[in-house]
């Protein structure tokens, strides 16, 4: 089947008092991500990394801010949605490839735990899944840690004429 490639960005402040969930693990910090979903910024860009594959739009689209029936939600739980789109469409995810940028904490000891909990949501093997972390040497707002971003790419099977 022919391949698609698909990139996704997502970026949340931090605040005092809210969990930190990225790829759908907790991650214990003493701050967490401020958003209308649960504010997973690395399910968010893997979700639009797939979306981007098929030239659906973005998650912003799909599940937004302004639908209260999206407040507090899983972000797997939209990433799990937007896999079932993308298999109704005959695609099947070939590998996703992220980076989570964040002064601290420190994410390298969660990255397994990441692995596995998206591999699980989209429906492949966590070999096929790259979970990768960087800081900026205190560079931009990551450095300031006043927020943490991600990046992914995606690469899709699809079906012929898609």
């Amino acid at each position: 089947m022919p391949l698609r490639i698909g990139i996704g960005y997502d970026a949340h402040r931090l605040e005092e008092g809210r969990p930190l969930v990225l790829g759908g693990v907790r991650v214990p910090y003493g701050r967490g991500l401020v958003g209308h979903s649960d504010a997973d910024v690395l399910a968010h860009a893997v979700a639009d990394a797939l979306l981007g594959a098929l030239a659906l739009g973005d998650l912003g689209d799909r599940f937004p801010s302004s639908d209260e029936r999206w407040r507090g939600a899983s972000s797997l739980d939209l990433l799990r949605r937007v896999v079932a789109e993308v298999t109704a469409r005959g695609g099947r995810v070939a590998n996703v490839d992220s980076l989570v940028i964040a002064q601290e904490p420190r994410l390298a000891p969660h990255a397994g735990a990441m692995r596995a909990s998206l591999a699980a949501a989209l429906g492949i093997e966590a070999g096929q899944v790259s979970v990768k972390s960087k800081t900026t040497d205190r560079l931009g707002f990551e450095g300031r840690e006043e927020g943490i971003a991600a990046q992914a790419v995606a690469l899709v099977e699809v079906p012929d004429g898609h």
